[in-house]
């Protein structure tokens, strides 16, 4: 059973309500079996499972999430109001303009959305897609390093700039201590 904003997916027999995008329902409404990507999402009160017909969009969904004041409703309105092509070349151009004409995400949220992001897509043929494998790795192990040594008393800018010089295929305690002697 789909809708615009739900599909009940059977798993051998259990049924599971996953919240969808309006993309997602537009690629899998004619289809009898689809294959979806889900990111689940443990609150206090509930747990809520999000599905997705493409591994960049479940990709995207999840890089919203870590933007201070973006919860998951907000990241569900803005890929069913943009495509996840859109939504990375407007955050890859610093469009801030394009991410704010979204329904609920004001000014300063879509600045911080593209501000927080934009290291974190890449242009590959002229579309922006979500960094993932590797640089998203390599990416998520500098940010925290920077967050540890912002944590030790380190301004931001600087840990950030040094990050920027260290080699990605360090672990995250390797970076740190590199850090740490060229601070």
């Amino acid at each position: 059973m789909v809708t615009p904003a739900t599909a009940v997916v059977d798993c051998g027999g259990v049924g599971y309500l996953l919240e969808i995008t309006l993309n997602t329902y537009s690629a899998i409404q004619e289809k009898s079996e689809v294959k979806l990507w889900v990111h689940e999402v443990v609150r206090e009160d509930a747990y809520l499972l999000y599905g997705f017909y493409t591994t960049a969009e479940r990709d995207m969904f999840r890089l919203l999430l870590g933007v201070n004041g973006v919860g998951a409703a907000t990241a569900r309105m803005m890929l069913s109001s943009l495509s996840v092509e859109e939504l990375a070349n407007a955050i890859a151009s610093q469009d801030a303009k394009m991410v704010q004409r979204v329904k609920g995400v004001g000014a300063k949220t879509a600045q911080r959305i593209v501000l927080e992001l934009q290291d974190k897509v890449s242009s590959v043929g002229g579309t922006a897609v979500p960094v993932t494998g590797v640089a998203a790795q390599a990416s998520a192990k500098k940010d925290e390093a920077v967050a540890a040594l912002v944590m030790l008393g380190f301004a931001k800018a600087a840990a950030d700039k040094v990050m920027q010089s260290l080699d990605a295929n360090l672990s995250v305690e390797e970076l740190i201590k590199e850090a740490l002697k060229r601070i």
